[in-house]
């Protein structure tokens, strides 16, 4: 990896690419930095220092934004809004025959297809933006003005800031893209998630300064392990299941075609950390509606039946709660499979082997290749499903061993994202060196 990047350092127009997108990384962590007007900065930390934790869906966006929410800078929402809107459109796709068939269309198809989820995120940003300032006034009491003329200045500022920030991160990723080394959207994720780093060691030494009798070897454990989980996050991304396809011989005029042999490759992880994102935005939902509608604090005699029921279920969905981490482990599970159902179609794959005459060893055409196929996928699926839980669920357990780390409940879907962009980095450059460094057809 880091031979890649020195090499790719080496190449002048690489290096240019590398350049401008240090620049667009560090405006984007000065948008992170500079806050909003008409806001007290002291009550939204505190806040949200109290409220976004658990697992709920607060904690999950400041992680995404690398603590931007809870500063309530301009990049605050950062880049959830396009995520959201990507996901949307992308399970639209398959369930929509218009869309389906922009995706079939090619290049112009995917042109059409980004716009339609430049706008829904532009959509899905505004909503954001009206929701966060609505839970600053209302929830929070942080702005400043909240009556007349100036009160409606004001939500219209902190809004219309909210809003241009993350249409402004879009633009900034879609530059990368254009004049960068790719990857523009993962790029900014990944120096969000990344400049939370710096915090969570922090907090590590904060503990075995305050008692370094109990920390010191937890903090030595936590940091041995985040080493074995990105060796583990590695692996389990470079490896595949390989089918052997064979191609029959055709002879055409006095030419031969085919009769080689390949192979088709099925990541183990194919999704990604899709899965992930899909179970921890369902799971955080009742820790989110419990912000808003707060259960009562312990079982009376007084109270209702609703009362007691809504108080079980909140605690249910608490990160502490065993049962959580277990139906968190099936819904990574149900949600791979849906993931990757979405992506890989066994039926399609067979039929374009009949038609290029090629077939997989001692398997029939048609439906029994497909069959087979299936087969393949539905074990690779299983074991990316639980590789993804045991990453998920390793650091909900360590924070409930112990609440001073609860900060690092994240660590493991942020490491799985960190790794993950690096190493789809390392793979653009690499195919960016192949171009520049071909062999000529006189070479």
């Amino acid at each position: 990896m880091f031979q890649t990047l020195r090499n790719a350092w080496s190449v002048p127009e690489i290096r240019k690419k590398f350049l401008y997108t240090l620049m667009m990384i560090i405006i984007f962590r000065l948008g992170s930095a500079i806050t909003v007007p008409f806001l007290d900065m002291s009550i939204v930390q505190e806040w949200v220092s109290t409220n976004a934790t658990g697992g709920n869906f607060l904690e999950y966006l400041n992680t995404l934004t690398g603590g931007a929410l809870s500063k309530a800078t301009f990049f605050s929402l950062s880049i959830t809004p396009y995520i959201n809107a990507s996901i949307i459109i992308q399970l639209l796709t398959y369930a929509l025959p218009p869309l389906e068939r922009l995706q079939e269309e090619g290049e112009e198809g995917r042109k059409v297809l980004n716009r339609i989820t430049a706008f829904t995120a532009l959509g899905l940003s505004i909503f954001m933006s009206i929701a966060y300032y609505l839970t600053m006034r209302n929830e929070m009491g942080a702005v400043t003005y909240t009556k007349g003329a100036e009160g409606w200045f004001a939500a219209i500022v902190i809004v219309a800031s909210f809003a241009a920030g993350a249409t402004l991160v879009v633009w900034m990723g879609n530059r990368i893209n254009d004049k960068g080394i790719g990857n523009g959207i993962s790029m900014l994720l990944f120096a969000g998630i990344v400049a939370r780093f710096p915090t969570d060691v922090w907090t590590l030494v904060e503990l075995t300064k305050s008692n370094p009798s109990k920390y010191f070897w937890v903090s030595l454990v936590v940091a041995v392990g985040f080493v074995l989980m990105i060796g583990f996050i590695v692996f389990m991304n470079e490896s595949e299941r390989r089918i052997p396809i064979q191609y029959a011989k055709r002879v055409v005029g006095r030419k031969q075609f085919g009769g080689q042999n390949t192979h088709i490759p099925i990541k183990i992880c194919m999704s990604g950390v899709m899965p992930i994102i899909f179970a921890m935005a369902f799971m955080s939902l009742p820790s989110t509606i419990s912000m808003f509608v707060k259960p009562v604090e312990y079982i009376t005699e007084e109270t209702t039946w609703g009362q007691e029921f809504y108080f079980h279920f909140v605690n249910f969905f608490r990160t502490t709660n065993p049962g959580y981490a277990v139906l968190y482990l099936i819904l990574i599970i149900a949600f791979n499979y849906f993931y990757v159902s979405m992506q890989y179609n066994p039926i399609e794959i067979a039929n374009q082997l009949r038609q290029n005459n090629g077939g997989i060893p001692g398997i029939r055409p048609g439906k029994p290749t497909s069959d087979y196929i299936q087969r393949v996928l539905s074990k690779i699926t299983l074991v990316g499903a639980i590789f993804l839980g045991i990453i998920a669920i390793i650091p909900i357990g360590l924070a409930a061993w112990d609440q001073s780390l609860s900060s690092l409940s994240m660590g493991g879907t942020s490491i799985l994202i960190v790794v993950s962009v690096a190493l789809e980095t390392v793979r653009t450059l690499e195919s960016q060196m192949m171009m520049r460094h071909h062999k000529g057809f006189l070479g």
